[in-house]
């Protein structure tokens, strides 16, 4: 089946935003069950995912098959209307899988063994569980795929889990060989003349195990690559199963936001819904943000719209302390994801849980029943979007600025021995990213491999690695007449981890007017570096430029007087990272002079703008009124009401406007 051939979320959502989520009924007495679809009427609820960690209750022991339960299940929700995402039920194999065949639990770089008693226990290259998952989902698929509840597959949960042990070490040498073919190659590409490390034959090479001192850190680039991989080997396997019994049915898997373990860009090529977990902070100031570049790199690796698979509607259980969402800030959040892609808003979970490790997690309706003020606040959303659902659906939002990132790169930064543990690559990827968002840019989020000509403005926050056709399609994207602005620690390595000659690859240098990098300059936490334009922050670099390069230089210190950004026609560096208002400025004049454009002009500092289709999203993420200014009347789809030339948001408050 061809890309163009195979279901997508809008198979699924047939004109309307999927609400609902995770429905774990086996945790409750089956009179709850009857009681639970009462309520999702009640809130709107027309999709539910089901059997996510269900394992050892469809397959108690080895071979047995208990279907009642979730056949009536299934026929309670079609009866109310109510579609099912069904999941496959592998990633918490039941214990007696563990006991029976201890080569399906996976181990840690100490060689210790990640026992059950929790969720993620399993090898993903053991070939006894993806037996065993396999015949699981075989027998789910011919059951349940012509029900008429079925509206999507949901494969395995959260991919995340690493294997040292041996079945996984033959696993790993079998990729190696794949990749490089001898061991010559291999040798090379690892460096390891480098104390002693030479591999004379395949058995010797090992995952990344505990090693007494640093590992050689090409060898665990590598196995990050691997592990990836080999959860991809199993995602796949089980997805081709589930639609080779139903090709006309859309399959996902829920990616964490921007989570370290999966190249989310590989693995979303292999997704008919590109679909992920979204869990900011309450009390984090910048949480609103935070969860606007997660949506927007979802919807750039879907290429479209996306599902919210699972959010808290209150408090979460894995915090030092947990905070539950204000009043009005779940419905917030829920309609910036709709606003920037998502099709489907759900959560973990329905019913909060009265027992287990997650007993403390939200569910949309709380321990407090129906008469709390979590389910009340989930009723008033599920009739908003059931509102709005007809005109959001299927449409797109259109963006003229891309950020880059990519996960090999920093897989490739994030190794030990580096000039500074205080370069966190998704901190910084977050700061490029505010900066844009307070500007009111709409960004994407693409690959250093994609084609960029559709952009005016390409930003780079860190690409530590880069391969020569990425740099390539950099400098092709600058001919071309684009803008591109890179941060500091861009282009230092190539794919291997081998530091390009002068510290950064000479074509970049070019790009940029740099003659020489001298030295890299680090700064201690909480140190800062003056320029004569900006404060700059976290790092610094000892630079020679072209004399026509240069746009702000160091002001005092060590470096005074060299330059800190340089600019070379369209093509910007920056050595620091400078403090938050500066680096907003910077990236707002450099895309005004490329043509790139906010939503809205003159916004108050609270109000994001977004723009999807043909409707406008104003989302005010602050507690007291504000006016916005928008000449005409425009229509508001929430509330049905009309609005002249301004429009007055409340705490917390979302108009959807069509002029």
């Amino acid at each position: 089946m061809t890309a163009l051939d195979r279901p997508s979320l809008a198979d699924a959502t047939r004109g309307r935003i999927l609400f609902g989520g995770d429905y774990n009924p086996e945790q409750w007495p089956e009179e709850t069950w009857h009681e639970d679809v009462r309520l999702m009427r009640d809130a709107g609820v027309n999709s539910v995912t089901l059997g996510v960690f269900s394992w050892s209750r469809l397959e108690p022991e080895p071979g047995a098959r208990e279907f009642g339960w979730l056949d009536t299940l299934m026929d309670l929700m079609h009866a109310n209307g109510i579609g099912v995402v069904l999941a496959t039920p592998t990633s918490a194999p039941p214990p007696w899988l563990g006991r029976l065949y201890p080569d399906t639990l996976p181990r840690d770089e100490n060689g210790d063994v990640e026992w059950w008693g929790g969720r993620q226990h399993f090898s993903h290259s053991s070939a006894t569980y993806r037996r065993h998952a396999a015949a699981i989902t075989e027998d789910l698929a011919a059951r349940y795929g012509g029900h008429p509840a079925l509206t999507m597959w949901h494969i395995n949960n959260e991919y995340c889990t690493a294997d040292h042990g041996d079945e996984a070490a033959v696993a790993f040498r079998r990729w190696l060989r794949e990749k490089y073919g001898t061991l010559d190659a291999l040798n090379t590409a690892w460096g390891t003349d480098f104390w002693s490390q030479g591999y004379d034959s395949w058995e010797t090479v090992l995952p990344a195990r505990r090693a007494h001192y640093l590992k050689n850190p090409t060898q665990v680039l590598d196995f990050r690559r691997f592990t990836s991989d080999m959860l991809l080997e199993c995602y796949l396997a089980e997805r081709d199963i589930v639609a080779r019994h139903t090709p006309h049915i859309p399959v996902t898997t829920n990616f964490m936001p921007l989570f370290f373990g999966q190249d989310a860009w590989r693995w979303a090529e292999e997704e008919d819904v590109v679909s992920v977990d979204l869990y900011p902070d309450p009390r984090d100031p910048l949480g609103a943000q935070h969860g606007a570049l997660v949506q927007d790199l979802t919807r750039s690796q879907a290429r479209g719209p996306w599902m919210l698979m699972e959010q808290a509607a209150g408090p979460v259980n894995w915090r030092g302390v947990n905070h539950p969402k204000p009043r009005g800030l779940n419905r917030l959040w829920s309609l910036q994801a709709v606003a920037r892609g998502a099709d489907a808003v759900c959560y973990f979970q329905w019913r909060q849980s009265r027992q287990g490790a997650e007993k403390f997690h939200s569910g949309m309706v709380s321990h407090a029943g129906e008469r709390g003020r979590t389910f009340q606040e989930v009723k008033q959303l599920g009739a908003e979007l059931a509102r709005i659902g007809g005109e959001v659906t299927g449409s797109r939002i259109t963006a003229d600025v891309a950020i880059l990132h990519d996960w090999h790169a920093w897989w490739a930064g994030a190794q030990d021995g580096r000039p500074s543990t205080h370069v966190d690559h998704p901190a910084v990827l977050h700061a490029w990213h505010r900066a844009l968002w307070e500007s009111r840019l709409t960004t994407d989020f693409a690959h250093p491999g994609h084609d960029l000509g559709g952009y005016r403005l390409v930003v780079v926050p860190q690409l530590y690695a880069l391969t020569d056709a990425a740099i390539d399609n950099l400098l092709a994207y600058v001919r071309g007449g684009g803008t591109l602005v890179a941060g500091f620690l861009t282009g230092v390595a190539d794919e291997d981890d081998r530091v390009r000659p002068g510290g950064m690859d000479p074509r970049l240098r070019e790009l940029f007017g740099i003659r020489t990098l001298h030295e890299w300059w680090p700064l201690e936490a909480g140190e800062h570096v003056e320029t004569d334009g900006f404060r700059g922050t976290l790092w610094s670099e000892e630079l020679e430029a072209e004399p026509d390069a240069v746009e702000t230089r160091y002001k005092g210190g060590e470096l005074d007087g060299l330059p800190a950004v340089l600019r070379r026609d369209r093509a910007w560096y920056v050595s620091t990272l400078p403090e938050p208002a500066a680096l907003r400025a910077l990236l707002a004049g450099i895309a005004a002079d490329a043509g790139a454009r906010p939503v809205l002009e003159g916004l108050p500092p609270e109000v994001e703008a977004v723009r999807r289709g043909e409707l406008l999203f104003l989302l005010h993420h602050g507690r007291e009124p504000v006016t916005v200014r928008l000449p005409g009347t425009h229509h508001d789809l929430l509330t049905g009401t009309s609005r002249t030339d301004e429009i007055t948001l409340g705490r917390y408050g979302v108009v959807v406007l069509r002029s």
